[in-house]
């Protein structure tokens, strides 16, 4: 199955947690079949991206990024590569990059989209990111790194998120936590991704 097919299955499959979420499904379902380079970054003026929230162990703390470019605290994210067999497997790459973490656990439900307009998205001007994003667990002190595409990485209390995160930001974090909580009381869906370690 092409990394096009697997993005329309995923979405055309996911059942969304309310109208709001849905009325986006049906949005990038819609753009996958207008658009069969929709996942690419040279699509115009949108096209799809995948992204993860690291939340560890406890449930009490997520993992995010200062973006370089946004200088803004983040979920990790970005582009389809042409390697990336799967929108989640294309999430959990990302995540294990610009997190330095070899070893997420990911959840493979979508758990949140969220379209929003970049303006430093190459060199044709705005674009807009149609995202999907994961979440995935790691046990609590794991180990991170700072990548290229970061000015810093770090863990945040759940209860002490930066001031200027975003309210989209906010609502994935308490969907983390209650796959989190469900994944520890046995009802997971969360599994190893498709893609080895980089």
């Amino acid at each position: 199955m092409s990394l096009h097919a697997d993005a329309l299955a995923t979405l055309t499959g996911w059942t969304t947690p309310d109208p709001e979420q849905d009325t986006l499904r049906q949005r990038y379902v819609e753009h996958l079949r207008a658009h069969p380079d929709g996942l690419e970054r040279a699509c115009r003026p949108a096209h799809i991206t995948a992204g993860v929230l690291v939340i560890d162990g406890t449930g009490e703390h997520v993992l995010l990024n200062l973006h370089r470019k946004a200088r803004r605290w983040f979920h990790f994210g970005g582009h389809l590569e042409a390697g990336d067999a799967t929108l989640a497997g294309a999430a959990l790459r990302e995540g294990r990059e610009e997190s330095g973490i070899a070893d997420l656990t990911l959840d493979p439900v979508p758990a949140q989209l969220d379209s929003h307009v970049v303006p430093f998205c190459g060199d044709a001007g705005e674009v807009e990111h149609l995202d999907v994003r994961y979440v995935a667990w790691v046990p609590a002190g794991t180990q991170i790194a700072v990548s290229e595409e970061s000015l810093d990485v770090r863990w945040w209390p759940v209860d002490a998120l930066p001031d200027d995160l975003e309210p989209r930001m906010h609502d994935l974090v308490a969907i983390a936590r209650e796959r989190q909580s469900t994944s520890l009381g046995g009802g997971s869906t969360f599994e190893a991704a498709d893609q080895p370690s980089r």
